[in-house]
């Protein structure tokens, strides 16, 4: 798959989503199904964005004991998305359950990546709420390359961390980073953050943006913006 800029559809119904992505006409962008879209319309809404010609990136970060997950992810995997996910903070044994279950009968699967740390943890929240008292960058890396040995595709990670990850995991290993924005935008509840001109200098494979399109005034010339500084 090539590099490209996943637009993060978090929106509370269908009907602001399908209102969000009929104002592109001439595009088709990647799109990120997350929880809130997906508890309030269930598969159908894959189905739909899918059947419209849309990649999409299940974003639900699954967490929980293997047989679970691994009964969990069959059902995912018959929903035909290109991407889903769960938390490395699982464990291995939930990882490889994981692709157990997403496999299909003649052996294909979506991408499975794992989060390593949200963006919007810092090094004092994993030290004071955690318990994690080792640097945040090294806990990422050690989660990713626990994901890589479990034979995942990539990690979820923050743009600044993409460039260890691969020097950890290999090129082939994909990143996928969340915590992008624009130079003059808001951070938000985001605390490890960059622009989309940085995040591919630093070597991030995909970028997930949200509010900075989804909240634009026009959001097509901000999708625009980000693909043209993301992909030059």
């Amino acid at each position: 798959m090539a590099k490209d800029v996943i637009v993060a559809c978090d929106f509370s119904g269908a009907e602001d989503c399908f209102r969000f992505l009929d104002r592109f006409s001439e595009e088709k962008p990647f799109v990120k199904i997350g929880m809130e879209l997906y508890y309030a319309e269930g598969p159908a809404i894959v189905r739909e964005i899918k059947r419209r010609g849309h990649k999409i990136f299940l974003d639900l970060k699954l967490h929980d004991i293997p047989n679970t997950v691994r009964k969990a992810m069959a059902v995912l995997s018959g929903l035909d998305a290109d991407i889903v996910n769960l938390h490395a903070a699982g464990g291995s044994n939930m990882m490889k359950a994981a692709i157990e279950g997403l496999t299909r009968p003649d052996g294909s699967h979506p991408l499975l990546i794992a989060v390593t740390q949200l963006t919007s943890t810092d090094q004092h929240l994993m030290e004071s709420e955690l318990l994690i008292e080792k640097r945040l960058e090294d806990v990422v890396i050690a989660y990713a390359q626990n994901a890589a040995a479990s034979g995942l595709d990539g990690v979820v990670c923050s743009p600044l961390e993409a460039g260890r990850v691969h020097m950890a995991c290999g090129e082939s290993f994909l990143t996928v980073t969340p915590g992008v924005r624009f130079a003059e935008g808001d951070a938000g509840d985001q605390k490890r953050v960059t622009t989309p001109r940085k995040a591919r200098e630093l070597g991030a494979d995909y970028i997930v943006v949200g509010r900075p399109i989804t909240q634009a005034d026009d959001p097509v010339a901000a999708y625009r913006k980000c693909v043209k500084e993301f992909l030059g």
